[in-house]
Parts: C-alpha cells; sequence; structure tokens
C-alpha cells in the first residue's frame, strides 16, 4: 500500500488529540478496510517502478528484443525495419530495353507508365522535405524559442495560480481556526449540558426500574398474606 503523506486541514480543532492508543486502533482499522480493496497500480502516491536490469530503464522487453535480433543479423537487408517501406521514395531505374522488348505495347506503356508515377513520387517526396529543411533552418530556431517563451508564460500562470490557491487555502484555515476558537466555549458548555442531561435521563431509568421492582415486590408480597 502507498504511503498517505498528504495532511488535510480538516479535522475540528477544538477536539482534544487522540491517544496513542486510539490513533493505533484507528489506523488498524483504515489498514484493515484499506486491505479489502487492491490499490490501483498507477496512484499517484506510488514509488516509481525499479529500474530494469538493462542498460536503460527506457527499452522496454520488446525494444531489446528488437535490438538483439538486429545486432545478431548477419543479412544486413534482414536487419532493417520493413514497417515502413521507403522504396517508394526512391528514384526507380528505368525498365532496360530488353524488359521492354519481351512485353506487349500495352504491357509495355503500363510497365513505363507505373515507372514514371513512382518517378512523380519521389520527386515530390523529396521536394517537400527539402522545402520543409529550409523552413526548419530557416524559422525553426525562432519557432523553437517562442514556443519555449509561451510554455514559461503557461508555467508562471499555473505558478501564480498555485500560489494564488494555496494562499486562499491557508486564509480559510485561519478563518476555521477562528471560528471554531470563538465556538469552543459554548461547545464545551452544550456538550456538559448534554452529558448532564443523559446522566438525569439514566438516573430516572434507574429510579423508575427500582421504582418497579418496589411494586413487583410489593405485590408479591400481598398476594402471599392472601394465601
Amino acid at each position: 500500500m502507498p504511503s498517505i503523506t498528504t495532511i488535510h486541514e480538516s479535522l475540528p480543532y477544538i477536539d482534544p488529540d487522540t491517544t496513542p492508543s486510539e490513533r493505533a486502533a484507528a489506523e488498524a482499522l483504515i489498514a484493515q478496510e484499506r486491505s479489502l480493496v487492491p490499490d490501483d497500480p498507477h496512484h499517484a502516491l506510488l514509488p516509481p517502478p525499479p529500474p530494469p536490469t538493462h542498460k536503460s530503464p527506457f527499452l522496454t522487453p520488446l525494444l531489446t528484443t528488437e535490438l538483439t535480433r538486429l545486432s545478431s543479423s548477419s543479412d544486413p537487408s534482414k536487419s532493417k525495419l520493413t514497417a515502413l517501406d521507403l522504396s517508394r521514395y526512391e528514384a526507380p531505374d528505368p525498365p532496360s530495353p530488353t524488359a521492354l522488348s519481351a512485353l506487349s505495347p500495352p504491357e509495355a506503356a503500363a510497365l513505363l507508365q507505373q515507372t514514371l508515377a513512382r518517378a512523380y513520387t519521389a520527386q515530390t517526396y523529396i521536394a517537400s522535405r527539402r522545402a520543409h529543411l529550409a523552413l526548419l533552418d530557416a524559422y525553426g530556431k525562432n519557432a523553437w524559442l517562442v514556443g519555449n517563451y509561451q510554455l514559461e508564460g503557461e508555467l508562471r500562470a499555473l505558478e501564480a495560480e498555485l500560489a494564488g490557491m494555496r494562499r486562499e487555502m491557508d486564509l480559510l484555515t485561519l478563518r476555521r481556526r477562528e471560528a471554531q476558537a470563538q465556538a469552543g466555549p459554548e461547545m464545551a458548555s452544550l456538550e456538559e449540558a448534554w452529558k448532564r442531561g443523559v446522566g438525569r435521563v439514566l438516573e430516572t431509568e434507574a429510579a423508575a426500574e427500582g421504582l418497579r421492582r418496589e411494586v413487583l415486590a410489593e405485590r408479591r408480597r400481598i398476594a402471599a398474606a392472601r394465601q
């Protein structure tokens, strides 16, 4: 179970402090109740997981297996990742005249059309990449600095809002403490009056029970005398 480190100022200030035995009993009840419900593995108060045995904590077992496969493969063609087909962005080789002569005119035209389409695709991709790299070289640094400046502004605003909320919490805690301190004597007098009232009720019930027993005893005596 995670260790609870957050303290909430929500308990009454006028109540007396608990004794060590009372606190231990309350903590035992809390632990028993919490043991019935498993903790969330992604709980914010849980300590970070221990680092794995491999070199970097960011390498998952799947990545480790893939890197081991790539490093142990002797065939360069099999050691590359094939998730992305980069051949479509490479300049295609034109079909050889021998291959074209072996095909019929419609088939040769279709092959040339396919090769031309691939060449257009590769040219468009390379042109867009060059444009993007040129824009990144010209404006990337300024865009990065502006982005950092905006993030710093958001961070300052959030920190100011957090500080304001903490000040409001402190002021609310002080007002609660003051209000409870002012109401403390009245609460104490009401508690004493309640205790006296309960004591009187118990005394009345005890006296009524004693009177009932006396009445029963007197009835038994009268009944015995008549016999």
